[in-house]
């Protein structure tokens, strides 16, 4: 059976991101056969369409990873009830020029934490929206999460088996998916 590649963008540039730590688990609950990777997002210059006659490298790095990769999973904070910049940016690099547009047919899996009672609910509704518009096949249903200190623990595992579980079902959900949109 042949690999899959999972991009995993993290929508923060935070450096202690709680989002960070939330991707790292999930991918511990991925199968063996999803190799994954981490595209950064951080070192991207704002998007201007005066730069797209000469694309700056880390955009052309990251497009590539994109391209490169059979699904995506977005791991998001929310800020003011929306995505974060740095998140839209990346995206807006990656939707240009139209004809490359590296999300079109992506299968994507979104999620995120925020120490609020709603987690990133209002967030992702906009980021579905996005790839939606993009050609992006996003999962159904929704994955957020309220982040307590103790969510990951130091082995960087789930610490509550509850959530665990939750988290479990939500990834088989598009490991499902990536496999029946990419049959190997």
């Amino acid at each position: 059976m042949g690999q899959y590649r999972l991009a995993i963008v993290v929508g923060s540039n935070r450096r202690d991101s709680i989002n960070r730590k939330l991707a790292e688990a999930l991918a511990r609950l991925l199968p063996d056969d999803f190799d994954v990777s981490w595209p950064r997002i951080d070192d991207l210059p704002m998007y201007n369409l005066d730069l797209e006659g000469q694309r700056p490298a880390e955009v052309e790095r990251f497009t590539a990873e994109i391209a490169a990769a059979d699904a995506v999973a977005v791991v998001m904070p929310e800020h003011n009830r929306s995505l974060p910049a740095v998140l839209k940016n990346a995206i807006d690099w990656g939707s240009k020029p139209m004809d490359a547009n590296v999300w079109r047919g992506k299968p994507a899996s979104i999620t995120g934490t925020t120490p609020g009672a709603i987690g990133t609910a209002v967030g992702q509704q906009h980021l579905r929206q996005i790839l939606g518009i993009l050609g992006a096949v996003v999962q159904g249903g929704e994955a957020y999460i309220q982040f307590k200190p103790d969510l990951v623990g130091a082995d960087g595992e789930f610490t509550d088996a509850g959530t665990r579980a939750f988290m479990q079902a939500h990834v088989d959900g598009f490991v499902d998916l990536v496999r029946r949109l990419l049959p190997r």
